[in-house]
């Protein structure tokens, strides 16, 4: 047999190459993995439910599997609940994260996420939560191997009904072959997926062992329902004949009683008569078959998503309708970091090892909405803690907001510029229309020769230059303060006791200072006179 050198399964068994590349849990007409199904729901009873359950506990779990399809196609709010629940996980958001940041990891990143873009996987995704109802799951991963590569072609479901568990350990599954053989699972071939709705075996730990009382119960209640329905929706027929009527006039009578209720005509002697009497109890009657049907669904409810607003019409306002989504959203979650774990050991591991061989880190596939983000709170933030030396990475500020990568040829947006005074000799041809009247002036003021202005430059590096020596014996004053303090208390206190010496050159250089500024600001706005 041809193996992959190095690569074994989870059980430490080689993988063999030729049946990665063959479909070998197919369903078969005349083998016994036939897509024909029993019905064990007709006429089911407490006594034989009891026995199914039993038998799938001692290892055939043919007919409780048979029992659970019937359930899910018979049952209009399990159908509905159980199919909202797998199609809220599998139409979930799918990210792909590296297992680091260096090319090779990225590259095998951005393949599986190329191929998490096809149409078929919601499908695939729903299949696969079949586990949810029936405990387990197996889907059959057809492997592409056209070009040379290992890539997943499709993924297909398989009947759990042609697979079995070991009878000793009851967690080890085998494929039933063509002949009734069990046959080990071949390494990197079978997705399988447990979705527990209670601790214990995965035969037993699946919705549908949960639900199949509360449908039997429900069956019997509809059943009553209908005779109810049936007998006493219509009125009682009463046919009177008199003293001399014959046998014969009787036998006419009775049938025209009988059959005027599906004919709606009939045919009588004139001498004989024939009353209706309605019956006045039918809806008390009809209101308790309707009550115990919807506590039943309510039930259902219960145990497929975890509460009853958002499927039965229950009182209770807007507010308990809120918990009760959160409460689905718990289970939402809880669904899709299992089917996360699922996939990622039975699929996308096995790939990259197929791929690029033995591999300690592979691409993680991540399955859940993304999480609520206060987009102004945190814009808040970022604007206020950046000047303050907060490093934060566009793209993550892009994944917060919601808002991708410009391209390259997008017209990117900016902030306004904001509007500059001309220069002495500038002149501006952005705008060619005619400026308002105080503009007009400004430039005709601009046009007129000026005289020259002060050396305000000068000026500012002379009274830096007087106020260097003064702040630096502020600065030195202040280091040996704060080294002599033991804590921020008590350098509050040196400082506000200290002397600050000859402070004159540093009041001086100040004032000099606020003068310039002084100065500087009306030189933009009215000419300033020339030296002498």
């Amino acid at each position: 047999m041809d193996y992959f050198k190095g690569l074994t399964d989870q059980w430490g068994r080689p993988i063999e190459k030729r049946l990665l590349t063959e479909e070998i849990a197919a369903p078969t007409i005349t083998g016994v993995r036939s897509p024909l199904t029993g019905y064990p729901g007709d006429g089911l009873n407490p006594v034989r439910l009891a026995a199914i359950l039993r038998e799938a506990d001692t290892g055939d779990p043919l007919r409780y599997l048979e029992l659970a399809e019937t359930v899910e196609e018979r049952d209009l709010h399990y159908a509905g609940v159980l199919g909202t629940r797998k199609r809220s996980v599998s139409q979930l958001e799918i990210t792909v994260e590296a297992a680091c940041e260096d090319a090779q990891h990225e590259a095998q990143a951005e393949a599986v996420r190329e191929w998490l873009k096809r149409d078929e996987l919601a499908d695939e995704l729903f299949d696969m939560l079949d586990a949810v109802g029936k405990g387990y799951s197996f889907t059959e991963i057809i492997w592409d191997t056209s070009e040379g590569q290992w890539r997943p072609d499709r993924l297909e479901w398989r009947d759990p009904r042609w697979f079995r568990f070991d009878r000793n350990d009851a967690t080890t599954p085998y494929l039933i072959g063509e002949h009734g053989e069990e046959l080990q699972l071949p390494g990197f071939k079978f997705v399988r997926a447990v979705m527990r709705a209670k601790s214990g075996l995965p035969v037993r730990s699946g919705l549908a062992r949960i639900v199949a009382w509360a449908w039997m119960f429900k069956a019997f209640t509809q059943r009553d329902w209908a005779i109810f329905t049936q007998t006493y929706g219509q009125p009682v027929r009463i046919g009177k004949y008199g003293p001399g009527a014959t046998e014969k006039d009787r036998d006419t009578l009775y049938r025209a009683v009988a059959n005027i209720a599906g004919d709606c005509a009939a045919i009588i002697p004139e001498s004989m008569l024939i009353e209706f009497v309605e019956a006045k109890n039918l809806g008390t009657g009809h209101s308790n078959y309707l009550e115990r049907s919807d506590w039943l669904d309510q039930q259902v409810s219960k145990a497929t998503l975890g509460q009853t607003a958002t499927t039965d019409a229950i009182a209770g306002g807007h507010a308990v309708g809120r918990e009760h989504r959160q409460v689905q959203e718990d289970i939402e979650r809880a669904d899709a970091k299992t089917l996360s774990a699922i996939i990622n050991r039975d699929l996308i591991r096995p790939w990259m090892m197929l791929e690029h061989g033995e591999a300690k880190d592979c691409p993680r596939v991540k399955i859940g909405r993304a999480e609520e983000t206060d987009i102004k709170t945190a814009v808040d933030a970022v604007t206020s803690l950046v000047p303050f030396g907060l490093r934060v990475g566009q793209n993550q500020m892009r994944d917060i907001i919601g808002i991708g990568a410009p391209a390259e040829d997008d017209d990117l947006l900016a902030a306004p510029v904001p509007s500059t005074v001309n220069e002495p000799g500038e002149h501006s041809d952005s705008n060619t229309s005619t400026p308002p009247e105080p503009e007009r002036k400004e430039a005709r003021h601009a046009e007129e020769p000026r005289p020259a202005r002060l050396p305000l430059d000068a000026i500012a590096e002379s009274a830096a230059a007087e106020a260097r020596p003064a702040v630096a014996q502020l600065l030195t004053t202040i280091r040996e303060i704060a080294d002599q303090a033991e804590n921020l208390d008590e350098l509050r206190t040196l400082l506000e006791t200290a002397s600050g010496g000859d402070l004159a050159d540093l009041e001086a250089a100040m004032r000099q200072a606020m003068l310039l500024a002084e100065l500087a600001g009306r030189a933009e706005i009215e000419p300033l006179p020339g030296p002498d």
